[in-house]
């Protein structure tokens, strides 16, 4: 049997680095990141911390309303994208009876809280912004900024006349099942008392700030706030930058994520001093944004943007399409490692120890070139060699930036390393404490993100309660148990919009949006059939959490846990206990066949109708 330096050399004569000696640096990049506790790295934005998650410095202060006591067709709970697709399918199919509840002061999700400075999709605005050919709407770029992102949720909500549904300011705090009536009774903190048929929970997977688990995070006696919830009225300014409050202050970033890669070069440039304080830095590649051709984009056939979307899912699968529509950072890895196996002889039998090995050399490759680029940018070595990421391109989520690295050439701008175990040691009440070194500042703010990988309970302020006073949470408590990822055993007519057990894509609004126009379906025809009640088997949920386990194998385990600690392997603590919540594994374009499919049937399978 041949060595692996033979393989290597014959696969890849022109190979000019040790692929060896960067596996082995991954894993020790990746050991010195493991908190040998086992502790949770982050704690939940709730009692002391709660005003991090639940202060809206967007809404109006003075908005009241009288409670409400109604009965409607469905309640939609979540007004990001997921609330908003929801919404509009049921619209498409003439479902008109419902209300969308909201905490927030208007529409967007994410996109409503979002407004820190320089904040960006990192999907292409064609594929991400949905309904765009029903809204006649044209992005002004191929990434569009958060201003337009929001303003494009406003869009689709008048468009649909979501308005006149919605209740803002409003947050849930319990959804609970009466057999009697066969309603899904909806309480709020406002003191409503909503009675829905169905209830359709799209609350999101970015919907709750997470904090890091810092000893001493209450102590600080400076300013803080969490990047979703900027503070513009300290900092000055807004999305465009312009933070000249910042001019006399000592300012310390804690996270070095997307929002971080966003951020940080609109603080370094106005703040008097700057400490970023990094666990793990980012895959930073070249944004390249630019504007869109206005001629080329009146001219798109109909149904181009689901064409794109498919298309933009099969390359980042791995399949071989005639032309990558997208071509971006996104699909360059996965269009590489296609090129790479489509230079094997035709009469080859399919190996697969080739293929995960081509595939590990074209993401060495294209992680060199992320390297690369930090050395050709960052002026100082020492800063540079911590700004390097060493892991696989798809441990974390890839960031695009073309300011974020030259940033760290500023005089006021200084990038504290905490890559050990212990990363940042404690907070005290004048500032951040690193390598036994007391950063004295004058705010704090947090670029942690989000809690995706916390339990879905966790997630949410209120509980859902079934048939038999069963709780949701309770059903899942040793992980999610759903037909399709959208409904469960023993929750009647109630659906939910998603990430686990369904198609999972980096495009969520495309994963939303055929989840929503899914969820519609079933509700429009528990109606037309004269149904009060459709519910999953106990049989077919069963089915499904076996099809999803079983899918899932062990390959995409691997991998994650040799990747270096974050929210996609649980920081660092694996998958494999958890593969009951993971997407389907042929993705998310098969799901969507799949769910096509099963509505063609018309035989509603694996659901009881009564």
């Amino acid at each position: 049997m041949a060595s692996e330096r033979e393989r290597l050399h014959n696969l890849f004569p022109d190979l000019d680095f040790d692929p060896g000696a960067l596996r082995e640096k991954y894993r020790l990049e990746r050991d010195k990141r493991i908190r040998e506790d086992g502790e949770d790295q982050y704690i939940e934005a709730a009692s002391e911390f709660a005003h991090y998650a639940h202060d809206d410095p967007y809404a109006d202060p003075d908005f009241d309303r009288d409670a409400l006591d109604v009965e409607i067709d469905v309640a939609v709970i979540g007004a990001g994208f997921s609330g908003l697709m929801a919404g509009a399918r049921l619209k498409d199919r003439g479902i008109t009876d419902f209300r969308i509840i909201e905490s927030g002061g208007d529409f967007g999700g994410t996109w409503y809280w979002n407004r820190y400075p320089g904040a960006q999709c990192d999907i292409e605005s064609y594929c991400y912004l949905p309904l765009l050919e029903e809204t006649g709407f044209m992005p002004k770029d191929k990434y569009s900024y958060a201003p337009e992102i929001f303003d494009h949720s406003k869009r689709v909500a008048e468009y649909f006349g979501l308005y006149e549904r919605a209740l803002f300011q409003t947050r849930v705090t319990e959804v609970r099942w009466h057999e009697e009536d066969n309603r899904w009774h909806v309480a709020t903190h406002r003191g409503d008392d909503i009675r829905a048929r169905f209830v359709v929970q799209a609350t999101g997977p970015a919907n709750r700030p997470k904090l890091p688990g810092i000893p001493g995070i209450g102590d600080f006696r400076g300013h803080t706030f969490h990047t979703a919830r900027w503070d513009y009225e300290y900092t000055g300014g807004d999305h465009e930058g312009g933070l000249t409050k910042l001019a006399d202050k000592r300012v310390a970033v804690i996270g070095t994520g997307c929002t971080a890669i966003q951020s940080v070069p609109f603080l370094g440039e106005h703040a008097e001093k700057l400490h970023v304080f990094q666990r793990t830095p980012s895959s930073v590649d070249l944004r390249g944004n630019m504007p869109t051709d206005e001629e080329w984009y009146r001219n798109l056939e109909p149904g181009w943007q689901r064409a794109r979307r498919e298309n933009f899912a099969s390359v980042l699968f791995g399949q071989n399409v005639t032309e990558d529509l997208v071509a971006d950072g996104w699909t360059d890895i996965a269009r590489r490692i296609g090129i790479s196996l489509m230079t094997r002889k035709s009469d080859e039998a399919l190996d697969m120890e080739e293929v995960a090995l081509r595939a590990e050399i074209a993401d060495f490759e294209k992680m060199n070139e992320i390297r690369g680029r930090v050395d050709g940018t960052v002026a100082d070595g020492e800063t540079a060699e911590a700004l390097k990421p060493w892991y696989r391109q798809f441990c974390k989520r890839p960031t695009f930036n073309d300011e974020y690295l030259e940033t760290f050439n500023r005089d006021n701008v200084e990038l504290i390393d905490v890559s050990d175990s212990r990363g940042v040691e404690r907070i005290t009440e004048k500032g951040v404490v690193a390598g036994g070194v007391e950063y004295e500042v004058d705010c704090i703010i947090y670029a942690t993100g989000f809690e995706i990988t916390t339990s879905a309970h966790r997630r949410v302020d209120f509980d859902t309660v079934g048939r038999g006073g069963r709780s949701l949470y309770e059903h899942w408590a040793d992980g999610f148990r759903t037909l399709h990822g959208l409904c469960s055993h023993g929750f009647p007519n109630w659906f939910t919009i998603g990430i686990n057990q369904n198609g999972l894509s980096p495009n969520m609004t495309a994963m939303f949006d055929d989840q929503a126009m899914h969820v519609a379906y079933v509700i429009d025809e528990v109606k037309r059939r004269g149904k009060q009640v459709a519910e999953v088997t106990a049989e077919a949920e069963d089915r499904w959490v076996a099809e999803i386990v079983s899918l899932a194998g062990t390959g995409a385990t691997a991998f994650l846990e040799q990747c270096t600690p974050g929210y996609y392997n649980r920081e660092g603590k694996g998958t494999q206990g958890n593969m009951q919540n993971s997407p389907y594994a042929p993705g998310i374009n098969a799901f969507n066949a799949l769910l096509r499919e099963w509505r063609e049937r018309g035989d509603m399978d694996g659901m009881e109708l009564r």
